[in-house]
């Protein structure tokens, strides 16, 4: 008799959850109070399972919790009966029937992935080979809003050792120069990353770069400051300052990353999993390394799900070197135990399989696929 498949994929399931956020988290685009995210449970023939998350951001990504739920069974259909080894096929055939649904992607690739790694015993960071296993620390996202309010906020987080601020700006240039300005006042011997979240015309992202090197404030990358189309504004932003460009929106897949490189129009990708998918995200890292550009890694609002998948991904292929993994802080409770924990603004890795990670509450409505 044929050998039956232990890592063959038996059911997918997907069930809604709701996170509240300790304070409204302000971007350029947005404004979220509550994450209405999904999450999602692979089971393989073996009986091993995992966890994933889809982490909608509508003003950023598009996407929402219902559009995900919606998309959901199609998705999961594709990898029904399909072999959680075959991780890389199986990510082409979400990205074929819902290319423009990447939370959706993401939430099934991770949890496909860490039901593939607790089978085989090891932590999920050890499927991508371990390159860079250590502690590291993340940044901490300081939300656009009254000075007197994001000041008092960073002060908090500077007292519990966080020493990277990374400052949400884009909303009116002249504000956003005096936040920043009045934060590095109170808190020294911190540094800053800048997210406008392309909320900055090219005048503007020019006016707010040229007025950090005025004032000297640390700043250590320029966040897509402009949309995420405009290309040749990067590239001019880019040869005209001397603070460091990140893409972030501008790279949702491996070609947009292709055309950044060709143009040579950043100096960091910032790579999340939620917009590009998991295996893609390990794609475009390689092809980063290659051209010579640096790595971030972030996230939208997710729980220590998403970004445990993320935290494995630095762990297991490393040169990351900006951090952007504080989402989970921002959140007024955690929906799991077990993983990877925080330390001040430490991360620390794990060693349990997959990303070691329990629910601490049974769903109460599900979408089965099987």
């Amino acid at each position: 008799m044929p050998v039956r498949n232990p890592f063959c994929i038996t059911k997918i399931e997907a069930w809604p959850i709701a996170l509240p956020l300790l304070a409204p988290f302000v971007v350029a685009t947005g404004e979220m109070r509550v994450a209405q995210n999904v999450f999602v449970r692979v089971t393989l023939r073996s009986g091993a399972y995992g966890y994933g998350e889809m982490a909608p951001f509508p003003d950023i990504s598009g996407e929402d919790q219902d559009g995900s739920l919606q998309a959901f069974p199609l998705a999961a259909k594709e990898c029904l009966g399909q072999s959680a080894t075959h991780f890389r096929q199986l990510s082409q055939r979400l990205r074929c029937v819902a290319s423009s649904a990447p939370a959706v992607r993401c939430g099934i690739e991770t949890a496909i992935l860490d039901a593939l790694c607790r089978g085989m015993g090891i932590p999920l960071w050890g499927l991508w080979g371990g390159a860079d296993v250590r502690q590291r620390d993340t940044d901490i996202t300081l939300p656009i809003g009254p000075i007197d309010r994001v000041v008092e906020t960073a002060r908090a987080w500077y007292a519990r050792g966080f020493r990277m601020f990374k400052m949400k700006v884009g909303h009116e240039v002249d504000e956003d120069i005096r936040r920043v300005e009045a934060v590095g006042s109170v808190c020294p011997q911190t540094a800053f990353v800048l997210d406008a979240n392309q909320g900055f015309s090219f005048d503007q992202a020019s006016e707010c770069m040229e007025a950090m090197e005025r004032l000297h404030l640390p700043v250590m990358l320029f966040e897509q400051p402009i949309a995420r189309e405009n290309i040749e504004g990067l590239v001019t932003l880019r040869r005209r300052g001397t603070i460091p460009i990140a893409a972030d929106e501008s790279v949702r897949s491996i070609e947009d990353a292709r055309r950044l490189i060709e143009r040579s129009a950043v100096d960091v990708l910032n790579l999340k999993i939620t917009k590009c998918g998991v295996v893609e995200s390990v794609d475009i890292a390689g092809l980063a390394r290659a051209a010579g550009l640096r790595l971030m890694i972030g996230g939208m609002v997710e729980s220590r799900v998403a970004m445990g998948c993320s935290w494995g991904l630095v762990l297991g292929l490393g040169h990351f070197e900006f951090l952007d993994l504080d989402m989970p802080l921002l959140l007024s409770a955690d929906p799991i135990h077990g993983g990877y924990e925080y330390e001040g603004s430490t991360l620390k890795p794990w060693e349990s399989p997959g990303l070691g990670t329990e629910m601490k509450d049974e769903p109460s409505s599900v979408t089965v696929v099987e």
